[in-house]
């Protein structure tokens, strides 16, 4: 049990890639909220790119480290510090054992995610270690509990010092632009209510967690009722309920519905959503096609491969 949780923050669980194959019985897929900043750390550890990683959102937490280990810790808002020092995001580094890992919130994004060499060997329900507590599939992190990693030919300080580079990191900003395919109700809003969809930023509200992003704008009015007969969900949905106030669903979203969708934001661009601040950050949508969609999804998924390593590194030293 290599990792201690000394203060566990808001919103901290373990997660993989998610669980599917089980909607039609009333579970999302759950996962990361970013799945660049996940797949980051697992690549710069070499692990397989399922496998589970610490999700650390919305406030500060620490961890005690009860074995040698290789980690990388990806994403945005935090500020790393290995025993007081700190650390760069986005590259692997060795700790050993006694050693004490703070994550300090800070302006700019929501959620880290911390890969060991090995993975994280938790409990596996229905094929996924994901934990998705509305469902009675585990439970957030909690101050006293231990997380356990598994064995990787990958636990050498050698290993340490990979990052990827700033031009292949998701384009991180306070205020987002997220491209956005028409949904199936779209035709079903005003031409006003269209228009200011695209036209306007809508603020991202404190009302926000892991199963949606509520955000806040001009009331979008429907021409007939918002209530529909209840229809399939999918992570990154916009849905538009009677309050004419966008939600975007995010990974432990429900997987049926009401109300009108008036479009689908592509998976390259969530990880922009899941970062953005309650409170602090605006969205604006842009109309793009399933075509586009698809071709910077390949370049998203392509540029999580593209690490480095200096010829002079420091960090093998500590």
């Amino acid at each position: 049990m290599p990792l201690f949780v000394e203060n566990a923050s808001l919103i901290m669980s373990l997660q993989d890639l998610g669980r599917f194959g089980f909607m039609r019985f009333g579970l999302p897929e759950s996962g990361p909220m970013d799945w660049r900043a996940f797949g980051s750390a697992n690549r710069l550890v070499d692990n397989p790119p399922d496998s589970a990683c610490l999700e650390v959102g919305f406030t500060d937490a620490s961890l005690r480290l009860e074995k040698d280990a290789l980690f990388a810790i990806c994403g945005v808002g935090y500020q790393i510090y290995l025993n007081g020092r700190q650390m760069p995001l986005w590259m692997s580094f060795w700790v050993q054992k006694g050693d004490r890992l703070d994550f300090e919130k800070t302006p700019g994004g929501n959620w880290v995610y911390l890969a060991a060499a090995g993975g994280i060997s938790s409990q596996v329900w229905m094929g996924s270690r994901s934990v998705y507590p509305k469902g009675g599939l585990g439970r957030l992190l909690q101050r006293g509990d231990r997380i356990p990693i598994g064995e990787s030919t990958h636990q050498s300080r050698w290993d340490a010092g990979w990052f990827i580079p700033q031009a292949n990191r998701p384009a991180y900003d306070r205020d987002v632009s997220a491209g956005v395919i028409p949904g199936p109700h779209y035709e079903r809003f005003t031409d006003e209510a269209q228009a200011a969809f695209w036209q306007q930023k809508f603020k991202v509200t404190s009302r926000s967690d892991r199963m949606g992003y509520r955000l806040q704008g001009e009331n979008l009015a429907h021409r007939t009722g918002v209530d529909l007969l209840s229809q399939g969900m999918v992570m990154g949905e916009i849905q538009v309920p009677s309050d004419g106030q966008p939600i975007v669903m995010m990974p432990d979203h429900p997987t049926t519905g009401g109300y009108t969708s008036i479009g689908t934001i592509c998976r390259p661009d969530l990880p922009l959503i899941a970062q953005a601040q309650p409170g602090i950050s605006e969205i604006n949508f842009v109309k793009i096609n399933p075509n586009d969609a698809r071709d910077r999804l390949i370049k998203a998924t392509n540029d999580i491969d593209k690490i480095e390593k200096p010829q002079e590194d420091i960090w093998t030293h500590l």
